[in-house]
């Protein structure tokens, strides 16, 4: 008699457990899959290294050498080939896309090529230094190409932001990477462009 009362019991709560289980919400496994998949990639193990790539602008043209920065790198001159000096925002720069050169700069470019999804430098241990609450807007800012030079507009535009010309002011079309581009300093402008610019500013 005992056995058959445990018997009954334990058959009811088996189907007290199954029905709940099967009341939760289900999961779409493509949705769940996607999300596990973008929360979780990482580059390989060989993504942090250093390269350096060669690039020159062939009679005084603008080029652009593709190699995958990536984010959360640096690039910078690691020694200059032509007699034309390179300055950085001038005439040379980078994007994710590469390294670009013009006006006869030629010279071999290191990317120190680093992964930047970690905790980030600040006080205390580990780091974690964030900006204030206020850090995420778009800022807009006017910079003009004085007389066809070059002109640096300065403003912070941290890390994981996104910079484009909003509206053009001058008669000469303002090409990325040719006559404007920025850094983490600023906007620069040259050869006659003049525009207004968004900067979209994210800490990522």
């Amino acid at each position: 008699m005992l056995k058959s009362v445990l018997g009954t019991a334990a058959l009811v709560v088996s189907a007290f457990a199954a029905a709940a289980a099967s009341a939760q919400p289900a999961v779409p496994l493509a949705a769940a899959v996607g999300s596990a998949a973008t929360a979780q990639w990482r580059p390989g193990p060989d993504w942090d290294r250093n390269i350096d790539v060669r690039c020159a602008s062939r009679g005084y043209g603008y080029n652009l050498c593709q190699v995958d920065t990536g984010m959360g790198s640096r690039v910078y001159v690691l020694r200059q080939i032509s007699d034309t000096r390179c300055v950085e925002g001038r005439n040379w720069g980078w994007n994710r896309a590469g390294v670009w050169v013009d006006q006869g700069c030629e010279a071999i470019f290191r990317v120190e090529r680093r992964w930047s999804d970690r905790p980030g430098p600040g006080p205390g241990p580990g780091g974690g230094w964030r900006p204030g609450p206020d850090w995420d807007r778009d800022i807009t800012v006017s910079c003009g190409s004085p007389q066809y030079n070059y002109a640096f507009c300065q403003v912070d535009t941290g890390r994981g932001s996104r910079v484009y010309l909003k509206r053009q002011v001058s008669d000469t079309r303002c090409v990325e990477g040719r006559n404007w581009g920025w850094n983490r300093g600023g906007i620069w402008v040259d050869k006659g462009c003049s525009g207004v610019f968004v900067v979209e500013r994210r800490w990522r």
